[in-house]
């Protein structure tokens, strides 16, 4: 099966279907990571879904035109008899790890509250993904909590599908990005020893498959699966592995002094994980979560991947989840800089700056599409002239391509060292550079507003490789803060002195002239 990250896993022929075709089936924690993956999925498949939010207003707009999308929060016993009413099968993918307080005790009442409604509702099943580890062995108390939940559902009397999984390898995943920073920014790594404990990783993709497949299996086969990759590896393993992907060779020293409690502390400076989550993480590692039981792989036509595969996919497919993220939307409107040198978002640097110009969107674009080649990039061309020189030295690209042509872009075009990786006319434009570079780098510009008024958001994005490149980033700080807020600047500039332009040029009747391009 090819697959992707934004694949749809094919249908399978374990068995006859769990519930009818046009059965509805509810999913919660839609706004999560797993979640957020499997909605588009359910999506394509045609599914008639119902999605459960805490605030519908936020996860509507991400929805299809077909997708119900219910209020409701899991702690709220009765906010969630509607929420399933005509429900065949329910998805729960709820987990308070990151919130405050006792996070064990807030999923316990959470699934309480959910079993007692879904059998209430005359559920046909349930599906959950939980973690892998022994219920023989003590566990810490991540994968503790992750086992009781699945019991508390089981006490409902509903048949569960429930999936052990170990660390999720994807793009955005709390895992990948773990892994992603320390490689990324640690050239020399000291480890506690705990890192070499075994794991079996689990492809988005491959538990994806396993989701979807949850709801064509028949439900007297709802039991639990431990699902897992082909390969049994450690965590120190997995940081070789994406090393390899990224031309990165860490030494990692392990050392027997670094405790979970002051490990995630250090995980909450290096990576982009709260300190909370990553003990959590931390304090798993230490146990074996490997899969013990085949069981699924008899059940299931999901055949997983191998850890260097699900780690190139991630890092392939990771552009999608980017764009469709947006990052830049969580800055601050005023288009200042929260912190110096730009805000860091997993691996990612990021600067994003806004600007608001009395002059149509469309007239906006207009000088946003003809940037680069004979117009120039609006301010400090000569240092853009300079950067260009030395890229031809290094044996890039340069500035030397120009653009095909000199008032509008598709997508493949060259612009000047840039590249067109999408384009929405009057709205958005992404731009991929193909300079030589200590990482990857993105320039983007999206317009909005309505009548005379539009804001401008300039943003960009460099993904560094290793320490050198993020040592690059800030080297160039004080460069980057001319040329981007100059650039932001005289795009403004040029569209206000176009509808300047235009007011001044009136026909004899006193109307304005017609638009000239």
């Amino acid at each position: 099966m090819n697959k992707s990250e934004t694949n749809v896993p094919s249908k399978s022929t374990a068995g006859p279907a769990a519930v009818p075709e046009k059965s509805l089936i509810l999913l919660t924690g839609a706004s999560g990571y797993i979640g957020g993956r499997l909605l588009p999925s359910l999506e394509h498949q045609g599914y008639r879904l119902r999605c459960l939010a805490r605030r519908p207003e936020i996860l509507k707009p991400k929805v299809g035109p077909s997708t119900e999308v219910v209020a409701g929060d899991v702690l709220d016993r009765a906010s969630l008899d509607s929420a399933l009413r005509g429900v065949d099968v329910a998805y729960y993918m709820v987990h308070s790890m990151s919130s405050t307080g006792s996070f064990e005790e807030t999923d316990r009442q959470a699934a309480r509250n959910f079993s007692e409604a879904a059998k209430a509702a005359g559920i046909k099943g349930l599906i959950y993904v939980g973690g892998l580890g022994s219920d023989e062995e003590e566990l810490s108390t991540h994968l503790r909590s992750r086992h009781e939940v699945g019991d508390i559902l089981r006490q409902s009397g509903l048949p569960l599908c429930e999936f052990r999984a170990s660390a999720v390898i994807g793009s955005g995943s709390a895992s990948f990005e773990l892994i992603r920073a320390l490689v990324e920014r640690l050239p020399i790594m000291l480890t506690p020893r705990w890192v070499k404990g075994k794991a079996q990783p689990i492809a988005i993709d491959d538990l994806l498959d396993y989701l979807i497949e949850a709801l064509r299996i028949p439900i007297s086969k709802y039991r639990i699966y431990e699902i897992g990759g082909t390969d049994q590896v450690s965590y120190a393993d997995m940081m070789l592995a994406y090393g390899r992907q990224r031309g990165l060779k860490p030494l990692i020293i392990p050392v027997p002094v670094l405790t979970p409690w002051v490990s995630a502390l250090w995980l909450g400076l290096i990576t982009p994980l709260y300190a909370r989550i990553g003990r959590a993480i931390i304090e798993s590692i230490v146990h074996v979560t490997v899969v013990r039981d085949n069981a699924a792989l008899t059940t299931f036509s999901v055949r997983p991947m191998g850890i260097d595969q699900a780690i190139h996919r991630a890092l392939a497919h990771e552009e999608t989840h980017f764009a469709a993220t947006r990052w830049s939307d969580a800055l601050s409107s005023s288009g200042k800089l929260p912190s110096w040198g730009g805000v860091q978002f997993g691996t990612r640097l990021v600067d994003s700056r806004t600007l608001t110009v009395d002059v149509p969107p469309d007239v906006v674009f207009k000088h946003i599409e003809r940037i680069g080649g004979d117009t120039g990039w609006y301010a400090w061309n000569w240092l853009w002239r300079v950067r260009g020189f030395i890229d031809l030295l290094e044996g890039g690209v340069g500035l030397r391509r120009g653009r095909p042509s000199s008032t509008t872009l598709r997508v493949g075009d060259t612009v000047d060292s840039f590249r067109v990786e999408s384009i929405e006319p009057n709205r958005r434009l992404r731009l991929k550079s193909e300079m030589h570079l200590y990482g990857r780098a993105w320039l983007e510009f999206e317009v909005t507003g309505t009548g005379s008024s539009t804001t401008i958001r300039q943003t960009a994005i460099f993904d560094p490789v290793g320490l050198i490149g993020q040592i690059y980033w800030y080297t160039l700080y004080v460069p980057h803060e001319f040329v981007f807020s100059g650039m932001l600047r005289g795009i403004a500039q040029a569209a206000l002195s176009e509808m300047r332009d235009l007011d001044t040029a009136k026909i004899p009747n006193g109307q304005p002239a017609p638009h000239r391009r």
